[in-house]
């Protein structure tokens, strides 16, 4: 088949070439002398030999496309998965279903290496291989939304005879050739397709929305089906496909998460267990300004960045200030563009962080009051960062009492309701930078009103940040059930800047809650469960008399 292919394709070459010299050489129906039988001879030797090379080209190409596709496709596995998704604007409901595909590679005995996306929210996975028809069910062993990678278990482990896991290399070179390979568009015969690396940067990883990391830009196509298949390059792999820009955005622009990113999260499943990834929890600024860097008392040079504000429930809470520079970080001096020094390349300094684990200590030199200090930071993950991510493999926290449903703010809540009210845009934009979550670990939204005769009476509440019930300030969704299992008679609700509150009837509301279950097909009236705050934040306040 290689050897028709190459044939074809350099009969048209030539063809090509024949017509070129006809057009371009009209000297040639003239009589030839010795000049013009010299041009021509010249001619078709360059352009045999572009032949001669073009061939030898093609041919290695195609011979490499062989080899990939026997090696691989034994390894390369065809993933469906069903999923549901959870629905924010009804948040008993269990979610919508949908079917989509994806792509997985083996790396180890059961384990097939995917993308968290693929798998996330997953109600029953199936994966195929290449030269068998049947499917085999899987499961879920691990999953990282916060870096989009997931290991699979087949449940039937004959599926993995004949497989050969595939091993791992190193971050490519700039301007190198990878291959994409996958089941685009859900197809069911495997796909190759070729490109350069483009880039390696950080760049926020789609999933979560509110993680950033190091990743690869590749100009090969990476459709739907592609992801979680794996990026090669000399027969290793040297990342996993992943997301990419659409078509009205930009052309030919994908991305692959890069083998540092995958080691790190396969060195913290090694205990069966995965702890995420930490962070020092500060914000950092440049120190380009030299007139800056004077003031600061720092002698002129390309060299550290400063503290401009450091995350209260963040590592460096208590050890690091506002006004701190960083000069180095375990051992490598930070440029004032805030990078250093890894293996020859200049990376973000958030990349020493990224390699270490939850609990690791790191080293910092800094430069405070004009004295240069030593400190060591013991790395955590930062929680309130959750309240800005998408969240995948957890159903919506709510309570419902008397036809109220009340929600913490949170990234599905926003995208699910679209709400325009500037008190709820502020606290969800400003949640980190003003540290809304000191004084409201959750910011509780009464989400909607299912209309009954015990509500008939409230209008325009809905979308409304809660802030007392019967005197008891709301900090978190605990606080709003505390609140109304207690005994009282009356329930007086205070809505943040509302001047008139809303009032509950207990006897009316526990009269009503089998008619409002029934009449909205409601499954149960709260769900406290999958919580972002730590247990330590969530103590229900006591009321304030």
């Amino acid at each position: 088949m290689t050897t028709v292919s190459t044939s074809a394709t350099l009969n048209l070459i030539v063809d090509k070439i024949e017509n070129d010299y006809n057009l371009f050489y009209p000297l040639r129906f003239l009589p030839e002398n010795r000049h013009m039988k010299r041009l021509r001879h010249h001619f078709s030797l360059i352009a045999y030999l572009f032949i001669l090379i073009l061939s030898s080209v093609m041919t290695q190409e195609l011979h490499a496309a062989e080899l990939i596709s026997k090696q691989v496709s034994n390894s390369v596995v065809k993933i469906s998965v069903i999923s549901q998704t959870p629905d924010y604007s009804v948040p008993w409901n269990p979610g919508r279903i949908t079917q989509t595909s994806g792509t997985g590679f083996l790396i180890s005995d059961n384990r097939i290496m995917t993308n968290a996306h693929v798998s996330s929210n997953a109600r029953f996975i199936v994966v195929e291989k290449e030269g068998d028809s049947r499917k085999y069910e899987a499961n879920i062993k691990f999953i990282a939304h916060d870096c989009d990678l997931a290991i699979l278990e087949v449940v039937d482990e004959s599926f993995l005879d004949g497989l050969t896991p595939l091993s791992f290399g190193d971050v490519p070179h700039l301007n190198s050739t990878v291959m994409v390979i996958g089941y685009p568009i859900g197809g069911n015969r495997l796909s190759v397709t070729r490109g350069v690396v483009s880039r390696i940067d950080y760049q926020v990883y789609s999933h979560s929305s509110a993680d950033s990391h190091l990743a690869i830009q590749i100009d090969a196509a990476i459709n739907p089906g592609n992801s979680g298949g794996p990026v090669l390059q000399d027969n290793v792999v040297v990342g996993v496909a992943f997301q990419a820009y659409r078509g009205n955005v930009a052309q030919g622009v994908g991305y692959m998460i890069p083998v540092p990113v995958i080691q790190r999260f396969l060195t913290d499943i090694s205990d069966m267990n995965y702890d995420k990834y930490v962070d020092l929890g500060v914000y950092l600024f440049p120190l380009i300004n030299e007139t800056y860097r004077r003031a600061l008392g720092l002698e002129p040079g390309d060299y550290g960045v400063v503290v401009s504000h450091v995350l209260a429930a963040g590592a460096s809470a208590g050890i690091l200030k506002a006004g701190d520079v960083l000069l180095s970080i375990e051992g490598l001096p930070i440029y004032s563009n805030g990078h250093v020094v890894i293996d020859g390349r200049r990376v973000m300094m958030a990349e020493v962080v990224e390699r270490k684990f939850k609990g690791d200590t790191v080293q910092l030199n800094i430069f405070r009051d004009k004295k240069e200090m030593d400190v060591a930071i013991t790395l955590n993950t930062p929680w309130p960062y959750m309240m800005l991510a998408r969240r995948h493999d957890v159903q919506p926290r709510f309570v419902l009492f008397g036809g109220l449903i009340f929600q913490p703010l949170s990234f599905g809540f926003i995208k699910a309701s679209k709400v325009k009210d500037v008190n709820i845009l502020y606290h969800y934009s400003r949640f980190l930078d003003d540290e809304i979550y000191l004084k409201k670990p959750e910011v509780i939204v009464l989400s909607k009103i299912l209309p009954d005769p015990i509500n008939a009476y409230i209008s325009h509440s809905d979308n409304s940040i809660v802030h007392k019930i019967n005197n008891r300030v709301v900090t978190t969704l605990e606080d709003v059930s505390a609140s109304f299992k207690e005994p009282n008679g009356y329930y007086v609700i205070q809505l943040l800047d509302k001047g008139r509150p809303i009032v509950i009837e207990r006897k009316a509301a526990m009269d009503a809650k089998e008619r409002i279950l029934k009449r909205y097909a409601v499954l149960k009236e709260e769900h406290l469960g999958d919580a972002i705050v730590p247990d330590e934040w969530t103590t229900p306040s006591p009321l304030n008399n």
